[in-house]
């Protein structure tokens, strides 16, 4: 077979061929193919981008012995994004007590910036944006996903749907049940 041959291959296609022929080579060719959007997808859960390059290369490898999980049922790009959902939100769920750590130190910080009487309006977006940060911090991480599926990435609902494979009724209930949490949240700070 020869390897440029493989640049007319479907998405789909090409992953079976990964498959069938364990080739590093054509995986080359999907990881050139998906790589930006995986890693948008990380830098998402990470807002770093030094653990977003980090987590894309983790998706990337736990892909490879994945991919014979993948049966065709629907466009190889939906599934890889349900996987690397679920590789992110793993990933923030086993961290997410450090992170709460950090929540509170910045919590403590922020709140003192706030007694003092500095009104420059840039200096009052920042804490806002930051406020609004560690408010998505504190909530679960589907429903930070999904909030930022919805507010972030600009997906509609039916979008929304077809990439996490559930009704578009749960995407808008999930979605007004996290907003709710953020909007209380928010509050308290």
């Amino acid at each position: 077979m020869k390897s440029i041959s493989a640049y007319n291959f479907t998405d789909e296609e090409l992953v079976f061929k990964i498959v069938e022929t364990n080739s590093c080579q054509l995986l080359a060719l999907l990881f050139g193919r998906f790589y930006k959007a995986i890693y948008n997808r990380c830098y998402g859960f990470s807002k770093n981008k030094e653990e977003a390059e980090d987590l894309t290369h983790d998706v990337f490898i736990r892909l490879f012995t994945k991919l014979k999980t993948f049966k065709g049922n629907s466009k190889f790009s939906t599934w890889l994004y349900s996987f690397t959902y679920n590789f992110c939100v793993n990933y923030v769920q086993r961290n997410e007590y450090k992170k709460k750590e950090k929540v509170t130190l910045v919590t403590s910080q922020i709140k003192e910036e706030d007694a003092s009487e500095d009104t420059d309006d840039t200096k009052l977006f920042q804490l806002k944006s930051e406020k609004s940060e560690r408010v998505l911090a504190l909530i679960a991480a589907k429903e930070r996903m999904i909030l930022l599926m919805k507010y972030q990435d600009d997906l509609s609902i039916k979008e929304i749907s077809e990439k996490l494979e559930i009704g578009e009724s749960a995407v808008k209930m999930r979605v007004k049940r996290a907003k709710q949490k953020v909007i209380c949240l928010y509050k308290e700070f």
